[in-house]
This record gives C-alpha cells, structure tokens and sequence, in this order.
C-alpha cells in the first residue's frame, strides 16, 4: 500500500513540476530566440546596406566618369575602383583599429590590427569581458558587420576627391595619396566623430551631429580636393578649351547608382533595421527630390532650359547635404535642407568658374558646400522626436514644435565640428601633396596629358577609336582639335 502510495505521489508532483519547468524553458528559449531573431535580422540589414555603400563607388565611377574627356574614361573610372582594392585591404590592417579601437580622443589605437579580437560576437557578448571595447551603439550585430560596413565608407571618400584632380595626375602619384590620406586624414576623422569616446561626437564627445559622413566623408573630401586643385595646378587645357561631357548616359548612369546606393549610406547608419533606418531612408530620398528639382527650376527659369546633367547634380548635392541630417530631420525638414544645399550648390558653380579654380568635376561646390550646409542645417533642424539619441536643433525640440525645447547650442557645436574638419583635412592633405611631388612627382608630363592619360598610364583605350585616325603627334592631334 505504502508503495503505491509512493508511486502515485511521484507521477503526481512529476505532472505538476514538469509543465512548470517546461514554461520556465520555454520563456527562455523564447526569449533568446527573439534576441537571436533580432541579431539575425539586423545583420542581414546590414549586410545588404553594406552591399548597397560599396555600389556607391562604381556609381561614383560612372558619374565621374561621364563628365571628362574619351581618352581619359579609363583613368577617371580606375580613380574610384582602386580605392576598392587599396582601402579593401588597408583596412582590415589597420584602417578600421586608427578609426574605431579604443585610443585618445583623436585616433584610434592598433590593437585591432588585422581585425585581431574583431569576431563574429554581438556588442552584448562584449559587455562582460571587455567593457572598453563596446561597439555600445551596435548591440544586436557582429562586429566583423560593423567593421565591413565602415569600410565601405572608408573606400569611397577618397574616390569623392579625384573628382577635382582628373585628367592630369599621375596615377602612382595618386595611388600613394589615397594610401596617405585614407591612413592620416579619414581615420582620425573618423574616430573623433564616431568612435566611442572620439573628441567630436555624441560617444562622449562635443556631441556635434554627423548621421552618415558630412564631416567625416563630404567635407573631408572636398576641401582635400580643393586644397589638391590649387597645389596641383589647372589642366593645360584650362580654361581656353572647355571640356564638355563625353557621356552624360554615364553621368546620368551614376547618379542613379549612387541615388540608389545613399539608402545604405544614410539608412544603414541606424545599424539596425529600426524606426532610425526608416527616418533616415524617408529623409534620404525626399532631400535628393527637393534638390533636383530647385536645381532643375533654376536652370530653368536662369538658363531657360533643365538639363540631364542638372538633375543628376541637383540628386547629388541634395543626398551631400541631407547625410549628416538624415537620422535627425523630420520629412518636412529635408525638404527644406535638400532646398537650400543645391540653391547654394548651384551659385558655388558659378563662383567656382569666376575664380579659376580647376576642380574639374565640381568636387567642392557639391561635396563642400553642399556637406558643410547640410551640417549647418542639422543644428538647425534636428528634433529628438525623430530619434531620442540624437539632440534638439536651433528650431525643434523633442515635441517638434517650433522653438519649443530648441537647443541654440546645438548649433554651435555643429560649427566647431565643421571648422575642425577643414583644419584637419586641409592641412594634412597640403602636407601629403607636397611629399609626394618632393618624391615621386604629381602630374603626368604635358604630352601624356594632351594625348590622354588612358594610353599614357594604363596602356588601353576606352573606346578604342582615340588614335585609330593614325595622328601621332600634340601638334597633330592639337590641330585636329585633340
């Protein structure tokens, strides 16, 4: 009796333990496998946005392309793909350990030199073991996915200053510059903006705004170019032979790609597939409309007739200036900043053509002002109501009403971050310049660039038709209007 007793009671608590402790398993299985759900998805975003950056740079390629002469589409078009192999490898050794490891304030250290403690864990798998080395504003992705995606940003900023410098640079002298100039002047960028504790961001810094690269990539770049284009000098041609477009099918080409490829740029940098990546995506695509057409209104009503050429610049100025916003800016609020960038974009042309600089492709008047504007105008418009960690601009507060828990400081900090930018780039890309032409020299000589650098410095022929008519000298070719 006692036994049966014994055995009943055993199968009764084990029917009341069991579907108790299943629960218990089922809660945590659950609940991991949300985390892992959440991990899973946002990695696949990020990938993809990652895809989406580096198609930036053939896009960059073809819109730069366009612009120049036939015999020297090669050369412009390899000016933008090599940064895909240099910085593609430059990276993993040590660009993305000066930009992001843990440092000073101004630069990386290198212990995560060729990607060394850079796995496959989350930020969370970080937290217990190395509370120093927290990507804490990336917690539900790789770190390897974060390290990739910046590299994509890496690549394509240096590619942004050939713009300027096209059609008379020797193509080594380039190569050791985008070498020099992704190592000394990105990567300290970089980290002061976006890095954990870096002098500049929101990571225990200034707290200035940069949601995708105003500063970082776009101000950079185009002073850099600027600066390139006053050290290296005017192409021989310039400005007594205008060069028009030789297909603006290429320009139009790129613009699309780069259109396209901006929703990685700008939405990707939510890092995560959440309501940031949405407000940056919205505020992307309605900055590059609003900017296309004011430019298209204004060469309308100035110029009397709208260009393809136009279009694809006003696209291009308008996503330059809602970059550093993208993340922080109401719909409404892009449409004004895509407005005003290629209102100012459009005059800086202008400007540009009166002083005589030789930016060849209008690397500054687009990239500089257009980035520098855009970061103006996220002080101005940047609302918590959009994105809790960002700030409040000039003109919003966290209720998005007008002057209603505006910060004026916001502001400023914007424009100690931009001055810093142009110090930093300015001066350090005069320096590179200069060591390269004391070594290795700057410029091709003048008979390859009268012939064109795509025979000179490649050896090959973009159409094969540039010295199919058999002219083989300048004076020949001069005279036949070469």
């Amino acid at each position: 009796m006692l036994k049966k007793i014994l055995i009943i009671s055993a199968v009764t608590l084990w029917l009341l333990v069991v579907p108790l402790t299943s629960n218990a398993w089922a809660e945590a299985s659950g609940a991991e496998a949300a985390a892992a759900a959440l991990t899973a998805a946002d990695t696949g975003y990020m990938l993809i946005c990652s895809a989406m950056v580096l198609l930036m740079t053939p896009g960059l390629a073809f819109f730069y392309g366009g612009f120049v002469r036939s015999r020297n589409v090669l050369n412009t078009l390899m000016m933008s793909f090599i940064l895909m192999a240099i910085v593609g490898v430059t990276w993993i050794l040590w660009g993305y350990s000066l930009s992001f490891a843990p440092g000073n304030s101004i630069i990386g250290g290198l212990e995560w030199s060729f990607l060394n403690d850079v796995g496959l864990e989350t930020t969370d798998y970080l937290k217990g073991s190395k509370p120093e080395e927290i990507l804490s504003y990336a917690p539900t992705i790789p770190h390897q996915v974060y390290m990739i995606y910046q590299a994509m940003f890496a690549i394509i900023t240096p590619a942004l200053i050939s713009g300027a410098i096209v059609e008379r640079v020797s193509f080594r002298a380039y190569v050791l510059f985008v070498l020099l100039w992704s190592t000394f002047i990105y990567a300290p960028l970089a980290h002061m903006v976006w890095a954990k504790g870096g002098m500049l961001g929101l990571y225990g810094g200034l707290g200035a705004l940069d949601f995708a690269g105003g500063t970082v990539v776009h101000i950079s770049s185009a002073i850099s170019a600027l600066v390139a284009a006053l050290v290296i000098g005017p192409r021989k041609t310039y400005p007594d032979q205008p060069a028009a477009p030789h297909n603006v099918p290429f320009i139009m080409l790129g613009a699309g790609l780069l259109w396209f490829g901006w929703f990685g740029f700008n939405a990707g940098s939510a890092l995560g597939a959440n309501s940031v990546a949405v407000v940056a995506f919205v505020a992307t695509n309605t900055g590059a409309a609003a900017a296309a057409l004011t430019w298209i209104i204004l060469e309308w009503v100035l110029r009397g007739k709208p260009t393809a050429v136009g279009i694809a610049t006003g696209a291009v100025a308008g996503l330059v200036g809602v970059t550093p916003a993208a993340g922080f800016v109401t719909p409404l609020s892009a449409i004004f900043i895509g407005s005003i960038v290629a209102f100012c974009c459009f005059f800086a042309i202008s400007l540009k053509v009166k002083l005589g600089i030789d930016d060849s492709l209008d690397t500054f008047p687009v990239h500089g002002v257009g980035g520098t504007i855009g970061a103006v105008l996220t002080g101005v418009f940047a609302t918590k109501l959009v994105n809790s960690a960002g700030a409040n601009g000039l003109l919003f507060g966290e209720t998005g009403k007008l002057f209603e828990g505006n910060d004026p400081g916001q502001f400023v900090k914007q424009i100690v971050a931009i001055v810093i930018a142009y110090v930093l780039a300015g001066v350090g890309t005069f320096i590179i310049l200069k060591v390269i032409d004391a070594t290795v020299g700057l410029r091709v000589k003048p008979e390859a660039e009268f012939q064109g650098l795509d025979i000179n410095e490649h050896g090959e022929e973009g159409y094969g038709e540039e010295f199919a008519s058999g002219l083989s000298s300048i004076g020949e070719r001069t005279a036949h209007g070469g």
